[in-house]
């Protein structure tokens, strides 16, 4: 009777798995390349190591006996928990081991999703036994979610600039503004002048972002909207105008369904940042990302001193949209 364990045991048991999953030894030959006789003898070698008959094979085919098949799950959990075991010894051992939670907003255009995507697999190249979470989050959550711990890093645009996080702009992201193709301005977008657009109802956003300086004032804000998809549902229903990112309504404008108003003249860019909080780049998880992110972008960590200035507070209450 087995009573304790060996690394040969364990070398029989994977052999007998592997003629159970095979259901025979002649098909096993193949997967543990020898031949029938030496699998054979592995198997007396186990049963002899166990006490009881495990299976019969020979002219009538394999089968297992009943005591070989209540083996057979134990067997394999026995197998899976030596695995498990020599899986996280390594992990032990390599350098970056923990979590990180990284959040996103919503609607990346598909290069801005592949340059993240690239320093995903960069970061994954590392000695690493990293777990991810990739979150996405509103625009307006990501500065508390840092603050808070819920997120390690943070990838969007940032109106406040909290203190005690640092910021490194990453790119920028075209905004333009749009009507709908039932709107009054459709026909006339490439030539509308301001005081056409102040008699237009508007969509605004309901969360703060870095809206255009053309110098437009006071608007009918006739609708709110809580995200982009709900501010292009508003646009192209021909009743409203407003701003959308240039790489979320291109699908919509090359079928016709929108078109941009003065682009020219009233488009403006936002600029997108990774934030981290302040002091999080002494651990290595998080500096090694950063890392492998800010390579992709071509730029270089800023340091406390080097993030963007407090925006005022009028900039900020013409954020809001007050």
């Amino acid at each position: 009777m087995l009573s304790n364990t060996s690394d040969l045991d364990l070398r029989l048991i994977r052999v007998f798995l592997a003629v159970v999953n095979a259901r025979g030894i002649t098909a096993a030959e193949a997967t543990l390349g020898v031949r029938q006789s030496t699998i054979s003898t592995q198997l007396l070698a186990l049963e002899a190591r166990v006490g009881f008959r495990l299976c019969e094979r020979g002219r009538g085919g394999f089968r297992l006996t009943s005591k070989g098949e209540r083996f057979v799950p134990s067997a394999r959990a026995l197998i899976a928990a030596t695995s498990e075991f020599v899986e996280r010894l390594r992990e032990i051992d390599r350098k970056l081991v923990g979590t990180l939670a990284i959040g996103v907003i919503g609607q990346a255009s598909h290069i801005e999703s592949a340059r993240l995507a690239q320093a995903l697999g960069a970061f994954r190249k590392h000695d690493q036994a990293v777990r991810f979470t990739m979150k996405v989050v509103a625009p307006q959550e990501l500065e508390d979610s840092l603050v808070n711990n819920r997120l390690d890093i943070a990838i969007g645009y940032f109106w406040r600039r909290v203190a005690g996080l640092d910021y490194t702009e990453l790119f920028s992201e075209r905004q333009e503004l749009y009507c709908g193709r039932g709107h009054a301005l459709f026909h006339k977008a490439p030539h509308v002048n301001i005081d056409g657009l102040r008699e237009q109802d508007w969509v605004w956003r309901s969360y703060p972002i870095p809206e255009e300086f053309a110098g437009i004032g006071d608007r009918q804000v006739t609708a709110r909207a809580d995200s982009i998809d709900a501010a292009t549902v508003l646009i192209l229903s021909g009743s409203h105008i407003g701003y959308l990112p240039a790489v979320h309504a291109e699908p919509f404008e090359q079928r016709g369904l929108v078109r941009a108003l003065g682009r020219a003249t009233f488009g403006y860019d936002v600029a997108m940042h990774v934030a981290i909080k302040r002091g999080a780049s002494e651990n290595p998880i998080v500096r090694t990302f950063c890392d492998e992110l800010l390579n992709v972008y071509g730029r270089h960590a800023a340091t406390p001193a080097d993030s963007p200035a407090p925006l005022s507070a009028s900039y900020q209450r013409h954020c809001a949209g007050v």
